[in-house]
Order: C-alpha cells, then sequence, then structure tokens
C-alpha cells in the first residue's frame, strides 16, 4: 500500500522528534564538553560524569535522555507555497501522536481544570505550535523543543517600571536564576526576551533559548549584555544539577524587539543541562536536512 504524502511527512516529524528526546543536540553536547573540563571539586566532576554516562545509554538504549520528555513546542517557519500546508498543523499533532508510541514519551499533556491526562500528548494547545509565514518559498523549516516540568519552572515574565532600566532586567534574570536555577537541572541555557509587554518578552525569551549555545546577537550592545549576564551567573555557582561547581549556564541568549517609550518587559525562559531541541528544514519533495543534529538520518 503507497504511503500518502502527509502520512510521510508526520513520519518524518515524529522521527525527528524521538530523535531529539533521545539525543542532545550538537552544540548543547559540545557545550557539556567543554564545561565538564572546568570543574574543580570532585563531587562537580562525578555529577558530570553521571550526566554523560546518562548520554552514552539513551543512544545505547535507544531512549529519551530524561523521563520528563515535556510538552512538545513547535517553532514553524513554513512558506506559502510549501505543498502541504495546509495540512501541516494536522501532520504536526500526528507526528507527536506517532512520536509518543515510537519513542516513547511520557504522557504529559494534562487537561487544565479537569486535570485529566490525555494519555497521548495532545490536548487543548498541545502541542504548541508557533507560526511564520515565508513568501514565495516552497519550503518548512522548524524548532521543536521538549518544556520539562523542572526547566519550565524558572520561567517567567514581568513588565518593569520604566526607570529600572537594563539594570532592573539583569536584577530580574539573577532573582530567578539563584531563586528558581536548581529546579531546571543546571548548567542551564538561558534565554532573556526584552520587549514592550509580558507576552511578547516571554515569547522573545523562547526564542532565544532555541538559539545555539555559543552564538552571539548580532547587536554588539545586546551580546555585550549576554557575556555580562553570563559571566554573573556563573559566579553564583550553582554547579551541575544545582550541587555546587565552577560555572552555573551553558550560555546567556537575548532577543529584543522595539518597546513603548513607558514600559520595558523581560521574560526569561530556561533549558536544562539536557535541553532537548532540534532544527530541521523539508522540502517540497519531502527531502529533508537536519541542522541541529549532524550526521542523523531518519
Amino acid at each position: 500500500m503507497e504511503i500518502s504524502r502527509t502520512d510521510e511527512l508526520t513520519d518524518l516529524i515524529a522521527k525527528f522528534v524521538k530523535t531529539v528526546a533521545i539525543k542532545l543536540p550538537d552544540d548543547v553536547y559540545q557545550g557539556l564538553v567543554e564545561l565538564r573540563k572546568t570543574q574543580e571539586e570532585e563531587r562537580a566532576k562525578h555529577l558530570y560524569e553521571c550526566i554523560f554516562q546518562n548520554i552514552e545509554q539513551a543512544a545505547e538504549l535507544n531512549r529519551p535522555l530524561c523521563q520528563d520528555t515535556g510538552i512538545i513546542q513547535f517553532f514553524v517557519r513554513v512558506g506559502t507555497k510549501f505543498p502541504l500546508i495546509d495540512e501541516l498543523k494536522e501532520c504536526l499533532k500526528n507526528a507527536v501522536l506517532k512520536a509518543t508510541e515510537i519513542t516513547p514519551l511520557r504522557h504529559n499533556a494534562v487537561e487544565s481544570f479537569t486535570e485529566r491526562n490525555t494519555g497521548n500528548n495532545v490536548g487543548t494547545g498541545a502541542p504548541c505550535i508557533e507560526w511564520e509565514i515565508v513568501p514565495n518559498s516552497s519550503e518548512v523549516s522548524f524548532d521543536v523543543y521538549m518544556a520539562g516540568g523542572g526547566c519550565s519552572l524558572p520561567g517567567r515574565s514581568k513588565v518593569l517600571m520604566p526607570l529600572e532600566g537594563y539594570e532592573g532586567i539583569a536584577r530580574y534574570v539573577f532573582d530567578t536564576v539563584v531563586d528558581w536555577g536548581i529546579n531546571a537541572c543546571p548548567p542551564l541555557v538561558v534565554g532573556v526576551g526584552i520587549g514592550t509587554c509580558a507576552p511578547t518578552a516571554g515569547k522573545l525569551s523562547k526564542k532565544a533559548l532555541l538559539r545555539p549555545v555559543g552564538s552571539k546577537n548580532p547587536d554588539p550592545k545586546a551580546a555585550q549584555m549576554e557575556k555580562h549576564l553570563r559571566e554573573g551567573l556563573d559566579e553564583i555557582g550553582i554547579g551541575p544539577l544545582g550541587l555546587t561547581g565552577n560555572k552555573s549556564v551553558q550560555d546567556v541568549h537575548i532577543e529584543f524587539a522595539a518597546h513603548h517609550p513607558a514600559t520595558l518587559a523581560v521574560g526569561i525562559s530556561v533549558g536544562c543541562w539536557a535541553t532537548r531541541r532540534g532544527t530541521m528544514t523539508i522540502k517540497e519533495d519531502l527531502t529533508y536536512e537536519i541542522h541541529s543534529h549532524k550526521g542523523v538520518e531518519l
């Protein structure tokens, strides 16, 4: 029986979601390798040994890196000429259903108010899908992110009073990581969004989290603030899994938008040591390129 193109697309996405659950993106893995070298305390060294043993066994056993495989989030950039644009939303939902079975993924979609677990990671607004339309393109490119419970706990956004300025943003980031960072299984990837209201700042912070570890904001002032925040957070010495060590974060990324002159909003999103995200592009003939996990074939 010949498989339909929608089924083929669904299968492709499901296999990629499985890959993201089992294998860290190249940049996150390499970042952990470098952080491991900086540890001086024996406890911190031992914890990194545990982290890398976890990574190796996940690959060997073909199992998720962490039992909490999160709520699946897609950040989609779809061309107006992509032939399956009308079917794409349904394909993404069905891909989560399939990935839940074949990976397997833990059942994490719980309906609000009834508190009923759907048992398949699909529910009201789940998977979460953010859309961007790309004119005159026949491709679809997307990021998939697994938002686990621990790494989601420090997530928050706030509109600051105008005179708090960028010092207020830095203070809010530090207060959040100090109060909540250990819940997110450090070393952390910290995404910071700056905008005009709480929702836009929060969304920008999640986009910042999707950037590769080691990347810099192209704006020199934003890049300088990223550097200062990273260095300052490292001085806290949260260390691996929050049990102290030489470093607290893998990286700090900032994304920003123009803001109202009377408001300055900040949002924070945090990834744990196992920041499970992936990026791929699918062409109109359903050939694909995986950008985050080199050498992986689906």
